[in-house]
């Protein structure tokens, strides 16, 4: 098999990170370094989620162990909702947003305005320090505050927006109101909520060139959109290189099915602040080879039923007890006052006792009884959902 470059700096850096990362090494266990030699190799590692890193952190402050330097060592410390906290490492554009700029079609020297937050969370940071790697001047304006923003804007005459989509749509709206003059905006690097087409196509009759990246506050970017060398969009969103970046099965270590819904899982080693198999909870797929469909939903499925939660990793084990399985999901509904809990799984060998025999197995796990619903393969949605709770609000 030949030797993916990318995986002989993944393990040199993990082997120099090893002794300075006490919480890397533990994730690491006893993998032999030299056994990871392509994607599927990975799945030797677990994955680390955000709940294990709160706790993580909580445990062992500030940083869980994770950090390969002393705290001062880093220029900016940050706090995200959960109680995760991130340190930015020193270096130019240490998140990695230069690029998803490059792709925007910015170029160097360009006013950016970026409206993203600079309030304890990374995300103007993030931003901010990608278009000062490009060299141009960033008006740090952060969300809200609209009419003194717009007339920042009409004085200084940014080229470049940085922020949220429908916040660009606001100020646009606003400023049109107030009879202001925001036309020297022509570009847009957006993230941070969703772009649909509509609003896109709002944006770009306004005459900004509208480009949206994947970011977030652990990782910085992970990917953006590219056009073509004729200067149309390209699907989907090409992966940031000096990532590693997988989709895997919710609740599990291994790599989703090709073409299957899964969580982005992010591998970035650079500077002192390392992330081995980071999951994001956010949901993908591939569009093409290093290049992902976007951001398709969230993750985090857990279900609480009868009093007792049920973990999609739960679920996952349960159909890999049963090698007749393919693709599961355990629908959770409601008949009167009772939770009722329906596994639907693809298989092509039906039969009463392979459903008596993934009921038993479904209850040793969850210790919850719920049905077995065998179904033909192909029969469930490809949308990532492990668990799918369809009861009625409260």
């Amino acid at each position: 098999m030949i030797d993916d470059s990318r995986f002989e700096v993944l393990r040199d850096r993990l082997g120099a990170l090893h002794g300075k990362s006490h919480a890397l090494a533990r994730q690491i266990g006893d993998v032999d370094l030299s056994a990871l030699r392509t994607p599927s190799d990975l799945a030797l590692i677990p994955v680390l989620r955000k709940s294990a890193l709160a706790e993580m952190q909580r445990a062992e402050p500030p940083f869980g162990a994770l950090a390969a330097a002393p705290t001062s060592a880093f220029l900016r410390l940050f706090a995200s909702p959960g109680g995760v906290y991130e340190p930015e490492s020193a270096g130019d554009d240490p998140w990695g947003a230069a690029k998803a700029f490059a792709a925007a079609g910015v170029k160097r020297g360009e006013t950016v305005v970026n409206c993203f937050s600079y309030h304890l969370t990374p995300g103007g940071r993030i931003l901010e320090s990608g278009a000062l790697a490009l060299s141009c001047p960033v008006i740090p304006a952060g969300p809200g505050n609209t009419e003194a923003l717009i007339a920042a804007i009409a004085h200084l005459k940014p080229s470049v927006y940085a922020g949220p989509p429908d916040f660009l749509k606001i100020v646009l709206d606003k400023a049109r109101a107030l009879g202001a003059d925001v036309s020297s905006l022509n570009k847009a690097l957006v993230s941070g909520a969703a772009l649909p087409e509509s609003l896109r196509a709002d944006l770009e009759g306004a005459g900004i060139h509208t480009r949206q990246a994947y970011a977030t506050a652990d990782l910085g970017a992970i990917a953006w959109e590219t056009d073509d060398a004729e200067g149309r969009l390209s699907p989907g969103l090409k992966v940031n290189d000096d990532l590693i970046v997988e989709v895997v099965t919710p609740g599990a270590n291994d790599p989703a099915p090709e073409g299957k819904v899964g969580e982005v899982v992010v591998t970035r080693l650079a500077g002192d602040y390392p992330l081995l198999r980071f999951a994001t909870g956010d949901l993908s797929a591939w569009a093409a080879p290093g290049r992902l469909k976007g951001w398709m939903g969230r993750a985090d499925q857990s279900a609480k039923v009868k009093g007792l939660f049920v973990h999609p990793s739960q679920i996952v084990e349960t159909a890999k007890r049963h090698a007749e399985l393919g693709a599961v999901r355990l629908v959770v509904t409601r008949t009167g006052e009772q939770d009722v809990m329906t596994l639907h799984a693809e298989t092509a060998s039906a039969s009463d006792a392979l459903a008596a025999a993934v009921a038993a197995t479904l209850q040793a796990l969850t210790k919850l009884r719920g049905e077995v619903l065998l179904v033909a393969p192909g029969s469930l949605p490809n949308d990532g959902k492990i668990i799918a709770d369809e009861r009625p609000a409260p």
